[in-house]
């Protein structure tokens, strides 16, 4: 993953890229490769206080200037009100691996910039090397600096820094949380207490939020160079009361961490390589249960239970984290209630929101797959069998959010004022794409959880039979009520006894989960439909182009992009379901794995379009497909991982 100097031709160019550090915590760096922050998220240091939540902005950025002979070079590049800062310019090439790099050139002069965050720490490093030309050099670093929680903006005044600095430490303190910059070379500190001018990020007044914000800036560091000598300049900034190591440490650690993730994974493409460091980002530590969970996507999202369950696999299994994989099921397990799992861990100390009725589905999901990788039958026996059997007697019997079997065996789930599908999409009192009822996937997840738990119970020695006898009756009644004989496809839900005709990407999991619920020939005709109408090179659209209701690109404000998230919008998780139902259907050919090997790798090179080494949430549904939403996102990453490893790789290509 590397870039030249092609790529930020102009400014507008260069903001469409970004990149992304992780800690481990929920915490990140992040910004465009050419330095110019265009989201409110965007920082060196946005550092997680109760992982993984509670994220706060405290090092927006450190603006780099070389003066030489009286002429001032900037390296940084900004959009403020009125003005933009043209630093990309001097910027030659970016690469992603094993850490961000960052290589410029001044006329004879080289500087090249590295930074990590460090492993499980609100530490970030950054080291500057310099090789200097046939003139004296004086180099100053600005530090931007706030304090406020990473979904808002800052005005002047906001909050008040006071700041002392003693032997290459600059201490900034607000309440009760310190932010810490460590430069270590001979450099000169100047205190200049300052407001930024505004600063404009364009990405969320697309999105119609707030996109003036306001750092202050306590002073500016200085470091005189002379001519054809080699210098290094390093900078830590942290909120920790101690550091053990140093910039150098730090990076080299990092780096050593990174490539014995990609050995252990042990895949030789550079795709996969990739994959498996963007599925790092998402593994992340939880204060509150001690154990790790899964990130559903940078910069914004926290843990969802949904997404935790649909990236697991990819994320943990296929990369062999198998005991981070067993800590995320347990930890989940832990906050079952009702026979439900959470849905979302909110960004405040409040109890666990449990609005879903698939993501409990998915775990039966995730805990097959975990055995299938592991064969940890003793973990399964002690620790979460219990909890299936419990989970499905609360679906038999009925449990909260009007979450029942009914009598034909099918479940159905919620009523009008409810979003329990993954199409949850609700503003007030609208629910964008109302789902309640019997839901096509939902009913394929509970035929397939029946089948699992059967399974899993024989495999114990138990009698799985009660299992299997209800998963008969709601295969035969999902094939006698969901078949649209006149479209040829499966209708979205059945809603009052009547069916609901929309073509939707939901049905491909009828094809693709491991429990057949439907017969072969059906599952061809569902397949070439929607590849016809729903297929696109990032994934499914989430309607069919001739449904009236079809929006095809989504932007604007909150409630234009609410009410085009799930009426065409492209998801690229659902290319996992396609891909694995497309060469299911094809019997496993040796031609229908090499069509969706190529499918799979349109992301390789769509890694190199937004948040470089990662995949997007979402896509427009019209041409040419722009990638929306959040840059990184778990499950887009799992899922392309999994459908890989899984299906293309046991090809022999």
């Amino acid at each position: 993953m590397e870039l030249g100097y092609s790529n930020w031709r102009t400014f507008d160019e260069g903001i469409q890229k970004e990149y992304l550090v992780t800690n481990g915590l929920g915490s990140f760096c992040s910004s465009t490769i050419i330095g110019a922050n265009i989201r409110k998220y965007h920082g060196l240091l946005n550092a997680s206080l109760i992982p993984p939540i509670k994220r706060y902005l405290l090092l927006s950025k450190i603006d780099e200037t070389l003066e030489i002979e009286g002429e001032k070079y900037k390296l940084f590049a900004n959009q403020f009100i009125g003005k933009i800062d043209n630093g990309y310019l001097r910027l030659r090439r970016f690469s992603n691996y094993p850490v961000p790099k960052f290589i410029y050139r001044i006329n004879d002069i080289n500087i090249s910039k590295e930074l990590a965050m460090e492993h499980e720490k609100n530490t970030v490093a950054i080291i500057y090397k310099v090789n200097t030309g046939s003139k004296k050099v004086r180099m100053t670093f600005t530090p931007y600096v706030n304090f406020r929680d990473h979904h808002d903006t800052s005005k002047i005044g906001d909050f008040k820094y006071n700041q002392s600095y003693e032997n290459g430490t600059l201490k900034l303190t607000e309440d009760s949380t310190g932010l810490s910059l460590k430069i270590k070379s001979n450099c000169k500190y100047e205190a200049n207490e300052d407001w930024s001018l505004p600063m404009f990020y364009k990405n969320e007044r697309d999105r119609g939020l707030e996109s003036v914000d306001f750092h202050f800036i306590p002073g500016v560091f200085s470091f005189e160079m002379e001519p054809y000598k080699k210098y290094k300049i390093t900078f830590l900034a942290t909120i920790e009361d101690s550091v053990e190591y140093t910039s150098e440490e730090i990076i080299e650690n990092e780096k050593k961490r990174r490539t014995e993730l990609i050995n252990k994974a042990g895949y030789s493409h550079p795709f996969l390589k990739n994959l498996v460091l963007a599925s790092d980002n998402f593994i992340v530590k939880r204060a509150s249960t001690k154990t790790k969970t899964i990130i559903a996507g940078y910069p914004w999202f926290t843990d969802w239970g949904r997404d935790t369950m649909i990236a697991f696999t990819g994320l943990t299994l296929t990369t062999k984290r198998f005991d981070d994989a067993k800590d995320i099921l347990l930890t989940f397990t832990r906050y079952i209630k009702d026979g439900i799992i959470p849905n979302m861990f909110p960004d405040e100390n409040t109890p666990p929101l449990y609005n879903t009725a698939d993501g409990t589905l998915w775990f039966f999901y995730a805990v097959y797959k975990y055995l299938e990788y592991t064969n940890d039958l003793e973990t399964i026996k002690e620790e979460i069998y219990p909890h299936l059997e419990s989970i499905i007697r609360h679906h038999i019997k009925g449990t909260i959010n009007n979450i029942y079997m009914d009598y034909d065996g099918l479940l159905s789930a919620g009523d009008e004022g409810t979003q329990l599908t993954w199409m949850d999409v609700k503003v007030g009192d609208w629910v964008v794409t109302p789902r309640h009822g019997k839901a096509v996937e939902i009913n394929a997840l509970w035929y397939n959880a029946l089948k699992i738990i059967e399974e899993i119970s024989n495999k114990l020695g138990y009698d799985g039979s009660k299992y299997g006898e209800i998963a008969e009756k709601t295969k035969k009644s999902f094939r006698e009520k969901f078949w649209n004989d006149k479209g040829k496809y499966l209708f979205d839900v059945i809603q009052n006894g009547k069916p609901v005709d929309m073509l939707r990407p939901n049905q491909i999991l009828a094809v693709s989960l491991p429990f057949s619920i439907i017969d072969r020939e059906k599952e061809k005709l569902i397949v070439e439909k929607v590849y016809e109408e729903l297929y696109t090179p990032y994934g499914l659209r989430s309607l069919s182009r001739r449904h009236k209701e079809y929006i095809g690109k989504y932007g604007g404000d909150v409630l234009k992009r609410d009410g085009a998230y799930h009426q065409g919008t492209v998801w690229a998780w659902l290319i996992g379901p396609f891909v694995e139902a497309y060469v299911k259907v094809n019997n496993y050919s040796k031609e229908s794995k090499l069509n969706a090997k190529y499918m799979l790798e349109e992301f390789y090179y769509h890694m190199k379009d937004a948040c470089i080494g990662s995949i997007s949430e979402i896509f427009d549904g019209n041409e040419p497909h722009y990638p929306k939403g959040c840059p990184a996102q778990a499950w887009s990453v799992g899922e392309v991982l999994r459908t890989y490893v899984e299906i293309i790789l046991d090809g022999n290509f």
